[in-house]
């Protein structure tokens, strides 16, 4: 994938998982282009992502933070992160790391890979296979939003059987239901809607 050409991608917004209770939907978008991809992540990820974005100091250092002191000491430096693969819902990163005689990749999951690139101030990277199939087109630039307040207890707000509810409805309903998810920036139901829509196309 070395040839593939790469776009750069940053961080949109950071909200609560509205399928899975503890939960995050983390939000990355296209730099030069309309895309967004949701991610979803665990509760700590979320916070170590928070914190960070926040420019808030924990009282003790936060893994994330320890593996960036630690690098630190050692001037060893992250050049970016890069999310290569998609199989099955699952995204796959890796950490780009140089030092004066080689390059060095280093796989790691996506949540920690991001955790560590707004630590280390390096960009993220997707490839457009990855945007075709798990990207949601935003028509209008999406409200800025801020960071949830991480202590708040997570709602688990639809369940399953919102999932088993979208493949009764028609084409039509679907993509209108697409729109009304992307105007309301519910990017998680978007991604699932558009799951339905792509079986549909499949078969």
């Amino acid at each position: 994938m070395a040839d593939m050409k790469k776009i750069k991608l940053d961080i949109i917004g950071l909200s609560y998982s509205q399928t899975q209770a503890g939960a995050y939907a983390l939000v990355l978008g296209e730099v030069k282009g309309k895309r967004r991809l949701p991610i979803i992540i665990g509760g700590f990820e979320a916070q170590a992502i928070a914190i960070q974005l926040e420019k808030m100091t924990p009282s003790r250092p936060l893994t994330h933070d320890l593996f960036k002191n630690f690098a630190d000491t050692f001037n060893l430096k992250i050049k970016e992160v890069i999310i290569y693969n998609l199989v099955e819902g699952i995204f796959y990163a890796k950490l780009i790391s140089e030092d004066k005689e080689k390059e060095v990749e280093i796989d790691a999951r996506t949540s920690d890979a991001i955790a560590l690139a707004v630590r280390f101030d390096c960009p993220i990277y997707t490839y457009e296979f990855i945007l075709s199939a798990a990207g949601i087109m935003m028509e209008d630039p999406p409200k800025e939003g801020g960071i949830p307040n991480l202590e708040e207890p997570v709602e688990k707000k639809v369940s399953a059987k919102d999932d088993k509810d979208l493949t009764k409805k028609s084409t039509e309903e679907l993509k209108e239901l697409l729109k009304g998810a992307i105007d309301g920036e519910n990017y998680e139901r978007a991604s699932r809607i558009r799951d339905e829509l792509n079986k549909r196309k499949k078969s």
